[in-house]
């Protein structure tokens, strides 16, 4: 079973008729401030958007989430809170948006947030409800709910990558029947992109990709995050290998202190800054800093390259 755009809509519109505090948070995107910045040949936003401190600065320590009640859990959801069936996962609007249009896709069981096997669902979700972009924080790279497998979605035309792709530069590595995979540059940082006319030829594609990336000692996979779209009868997909989870400046004190968690969202061209100071203070400079630390460099990029050739 499938949830469409208009389903998911629908879901949306009959949410925020009845859940006052999500209703509440909607209302507030309308006057959030954003301001534009220019890195490269890209321009990004940052917004400041105080609702976004529960995930910003949500715990994620083994220690924190066993004391805490798993919140994508449906026995543990708030009783106004309503979801769409799709297979095994259930659709529900996310009560802390950054899109105008935003959705949390919990897997139904209390199962660890992990993509190798899931891909392909993305890639189904993405396609069945096809005005949004699907997009996957792995458990150190921007997820608060690490002990949970769930997706999340938002409206297309949102994100600054969607257009600044259609202007970046592709490097050919591999193909796999209809799929190819480039590395990208011109964009804010660089990462790998997976075309596909069929999903078991971008399944494949992801798989070599994944077992070419480096895993941590103590991680249970490859750090990463993805964002995914169908459109034009193709599966565009965007891979984010990370260097590490949250950049110096978030532990820093005083002046240098900037409470950032970089995950998909900001990774596709918006950068979420839960606190004002932040955001007057967030400049270029920043972000770039803040990138070079998260992701990886062109060198491991292209230590990559050389194990998929």
């Amino acid at each position: 079973m499938s949830v469409t755009s208009q389903q998911a809509k629908q879901l949306l519109t009959s949410q925020l008729a009845a859940w006052e505090s999500a209703r509440n948070n909607y209302k507030a995107l309308e006057s959030v401030r954003v301001k534009e910045v220019s890195l490269g040949n890209c321009m990004v936003k940052v917004q400041f958007n105080p609702a976004r401190i529960v995930s910003s600065a949500a715990k994620v320590d083994t220690k924190s989430l066993k004391e805490r009640k798993c919140f994508l859990c449906a026995a543990n959801r708030p009783e106004v809170q309503e979801g769409l069936p799709a297979g095994g996962y259930t659709w529900l609007i996310n009560p802390f948006p950054i899109f105008p249009e935003h959705f949390t896709i919990p897997v139904n069981e209390h199962l660890p947030q992990l993509i190798e096997k899931r891909f392909g669902d993305m890639l189904g979700l993405a396609q069945a409800a096809d005005n949004y972009v699907l997009f996957y924080n792995g458990p150190k790279c921007g997820a608060s709910a690490p002990d949970h497998a769930h997706f999340q979605a938002g409206n297309k035309g949102f994100l600054p990558l969607e257009q600044a792709l259609k202007h970046c530069r592709l490097i050919p590595v591999r193909s796999e029947g209809t799929a190819r995979l480039s590395q990208v540059e011109d964009y804010v940082c660089p990462f790998f992109l997976i075309e596909a006319e069929k999903a078991e030829d971008a399944e494949k594609l992801f798989g070599r990709l994944y077992h070419a990336l480096e895993q941590k000692e103590g991680e249970t996979e490859p750090m990463m995050n993805l964002l995914a779209w169908y459109e034009n009868g193709k599966w565009i997909a965007c891979i984010f290998p990370r260097a590490q989870h949250r950049p110096s400046c978030y532990f820093a004190e005083g002046d240098e202190n900037i409470l950032l968690s970089p995950a998909s969202v900001d990774m596709g061209g918006v950068f979420i800054t839960p606190l004002e100071k932040d955001f007057e203070k967030i400049g270029a400079e920043h972000l770039e800093k803040i990138l070079s630390e998260v992701c990886l460099s062109r060198e491991k990029m292209y230590e990559i390259i050389e194990k998929l050739k």
